[in-house]
């Protein structure tokens, strides 16, 4: 055939050649590159995977009905048809023939498997990989890629390296997934120092699975059944060593720059400082969690100079006026209050009955106003920490938890302040002493003594509890033949009520020949909003929102609770002779519905807030009441950190030079937080923005750093009364 011609040619593979590579010579090479086959085995556990998902979703069926209409049924119809699609890559293999095909395929599946990774880890985190911003696709994507070098170069297995990595970042995701429902906030690094505490209340919270996480379930499994099935392509020795070697090497050199250097952070490759939880939906979860880790670490600030710290306080603080010899010592009691808030405070919020009813209608003898903490939804830890050490949490790692990182030694706090002035020290807590690290932390502070959940209540019950599911029903029913009477629990927690009255027993056993000193950390009101109990009377409901928020509706019950046992303590001690001040506030909001907070706030999404309404997340209230007069006000605006320094110069005290610092300090920045700070013309600002304040909060910050982390050269005449020697205390028994 003649096929010269331009014309001829065309014909020829139009009609010839096309229609015999698809007909001949393309089924001709799948025939001798691929061979699919099947085993009995593999057959049966497909066939088990398929039957296990199908019924894993139709035991969650309900799950479904959270999301709208048109979405509910696109997503169940996606998990309906997965399990056949595990089915059907459990049962069947690939086996590819051709040795050139086989690496090609296994270099591109090695490339693309980041973006499969990350399309498994953001459905657990409610996103999609197209809805996030680019830097957060290629951060995502780099990070997973570095992480499969490696791995690659220690390995040098495919199967090893792709299974490896992406089972580890599926069950940090499940974990992320999981802490943003319970507390609203991101997962971050820190919390693996948080594990044993979580552990303590886990069982308070619902871990049904959700049609997020049965999503990427399925997904996973076909992904990771599909790894399982790779071999590793074989090539010459020279080709492995350079290969392996440019994997250490990239990897070695990135992560040296991220970590060594400020380059990637100057080019904006660092968390969200601002909103951790916007920072995880715009940017991803695996680029959010590891940019986290480069600040785990605490440095030396800039210019920090321990000889320059006297100095810094000097020129805030006025010198002492001539001591008062006559000077009352009052009883003095703090009660951080589990999750108590006032949500009014977020936007407009109405309800059948008034929640707080007393602590509204405290007004003689009392300062009391709106307390701004570091954290939300969790974190009681950290609250504590700034109260009882006069140290702002903004300037630690962003998300560690001072409690389990930095009290490792003796600390100057509230606790060595009074004892100066000889008083007993009690710290109680109705749970778990082990949480939050706290008998080291107490012990460290110097805490006479230590009251916890194991000297109150009978752990044998608990372990009962425990075995029984973690149902509070159950407990209630242990406790009516144990403790008849005792009104101990509300839920699953001692009550505010039982835990007040323990404070008074207290107070009444007392060492009548030193003022006393309590600290108390209470659990009424802690998470886990879901389940109803016999014990609690579920009377508040809001009345402004358009549906019922089942959450924060017994969330708000909980906090009428709180009001009834406050009125209770503030009578008892109003008949008390002695001098006594009590102050109580909450350690931050509650984790209830985003749905809840949107409305009452006004807004369509609350990860994306301005300065003024996320600040606004971050208030709680807090109350100092007297028995004796003392100057009635109230504060519009405090932070935590300068908490405690107005309850000692409200019971008439002797201050540290630290604590007249702090007080000085807040009557220009009256709020220093996580979130920014607020000067006293109530202007707001981030802690990104450039503000008059910049070096005041940096000399803040240098003070706060001698006495946390440079123990060699702590000022002691800063942060101690003068001639106290302060030692850790023994608390062992409690551990």
């Amino acid at each position: 055939m003649n096929i010269n011609t331009l014309k001829e040619r065309v014909k020829y593979f139009c009609g010839t050649t096309i229609p015999r590579f698809f007909k001949e010579a393309l089924p001709s090479y799948f025939k001798e590159s691929f061979e699919i086959t099947t085993t009995k085995p593999s057959k049966i556990v497909g066939c088990v995977l398929c039957l296990a998902s199908l019924l894993l979703v139709i035991l969650s069926i309900n799950t479904y009905n959270t999301l709208n209409i048109s979405s509910r049924w696109i997503i169940m119809a996606l998990d309906l048809a997965l399990p056949f699609v595990i089915a059907a890559v459990t049962v069947f293999s690939i086996n590819i023939k051709h040795p050139p095909t086989r690496k090609i395929l296994s270099f591109i599946i090695f490339l693309l498997m980041p973006l499969i990774t990350i399309t498994i880890t953001e459905c657990l985190n409610n996103k999609f990989i197209g809805d996030m911003i680019p830097l957060g696709v290629f951060g995502n994507y780099i990070v997973v890629l570095v992480f499969q070098f490696i791995v690659f170069a220690v390995s040098g297995s495919l199967p090893i390296t792709l299974a490896s990595v992406n089972l580890v970042l599926f069950l940090l995701a499940v974990a992320h997934s999981y802490v943003m429902d319970f507390r609203g906030t991101p997962f971050q690094p820190m919390d693996f120092l948080s594990i044993g505490t979580a552990a303590g209340v886990a069982g308070t919270y619902n871990f049904a699975p959700s049609y997020k996480l049965i999503t990427a379930i399925f997904m996973f499994i076909i992904m990771f059944v599909v790894i399982l099935k790779l071999r590793t392509p074989k090539f010459s020795l020279v080709t492995k060593i350079i290969s392996r070697s440019f994997m250490a090497t990239f990897s070695a050199v990135l992560l040296i720059i991220f970590y060594g250097t400020s380059i990637f952070a100057d080019l904006g490759v660092k968390p969200d400082f601002w909103n951790q939880s916007r920072g995880y939906k715009n940017s991803g979860f695996v680029y959010n969690f590891f940019v986290n880790t480069k600040y785990l670490f605490m440095s030396e600030p800039n210019d920090y100079d321990p000889d320059k710290i006297k100095d810094y306080i000097d020129q805030t603080v006025q010198p002492d006026k001539e001591k008062d010899p006559n000077k009352v010592t009052p009883n003095v009691i703090c009660i951080m209050n589990e999750s108590l808030a006032d949500l009014r405070v977020l936007g407009n919020l109405t309800t059948n009955l008034d929640y707080m009813p007393f602590m509204n209608s405290l007004t003689e003898n009392t300062i009391k106003g709106n307390l701004f903490v570091p954290v939300i939804g969790a974190g009681t830890s950290n609250t504590e920490f700034e109260f009882l050490t006069g140290h702002s949490t903004h300037f630690l790692p962003s998300g560690s938890n001072a409690y389990m990182l930095y009290v490792k030694n003796p600390m100057a706090s509230l606790v060595s302040t009074m004892e100066a002035q000889s008083y007993s020290s009690w710290a109680f807590h109705p749970y778990l002493a082990n949480g939050w690290n706290r008998p080291i932390v107490y012990s460290n502070f110097g805490f006479n003594k230590f009251t916890a959940f194991e000297d109150i209540f009978d752990m044998s019950l608990w372990e009962r509890y425990q075995a029984n599911g973690n149902d509070s029903n159950f407990l209630q029913s242990l406790v009516d033949l144990n403790y008849p009477g005792s009104n101990m629990l509300l839920r699953q927690y001692i009550s505010d009520d039982y835990n007040f009255r323990l404070l008074i027993e207290d107070y009444e056993n007392r060492d009548k020949s030193q003022p006393y000193f309590a600290f108390n950390v209470t659990m009424q009101n802690h998470g886990g909003y879901s389940a109803s109990c016999v014990n609690f009377n579920e009377s508040i409901y809001a009345t402004s929102t358009t549906k019922a928020y089942n959450r924060a509706n017994k969330y708000l019950s909980l906090v009428r609770a709180t009001d009834t046992a406050f009125k209770e303590l503030i009578e008892y001690f109003s008949k008390v002779k002695e001098p006594t001040v009590i102050c109580m506030f909450g350690d931050h909001q509650p984790n209830v519905e985003t749905g809840f907070i949107a409305e009452v706030m006004g807004v369509k999404d609350i990860s994306n807030l301005s300065i003024e309404d996320e600040q606004k997340r971050y208030t709680t209230p807090f109350f100092i009441w007297a028995n004796y007069d003392i100057e009635e006000k109230i504060v519009p605006r405090l932070s935590v950190n300068y908490l405690s320094s107005l309850v000692l110069q409200t019971a008439g005290l002797e201050l540290t030079e630290y604590n007249k610092y702090l007080l000085k300090l807040s009557e220009t920045l009256p709020v220093i937080n996580t979130a920014g700070y607020i000067d006293a013309e109530g202007n707001y600002y981030k802690w990104s923005d450039t503000s008059p304040y910049n070096d005041i909060l940096k000399e803040y910050e240098k003070i706060q750093y001698n006495c946390i982390f440079d123990q060699k050269n702590i000022d002691t005449d800063v942060f101690f009364i003068k001639d106290y020697i302060h030692e850790p205390s023994d608390l062992s028994r409690n551990e």
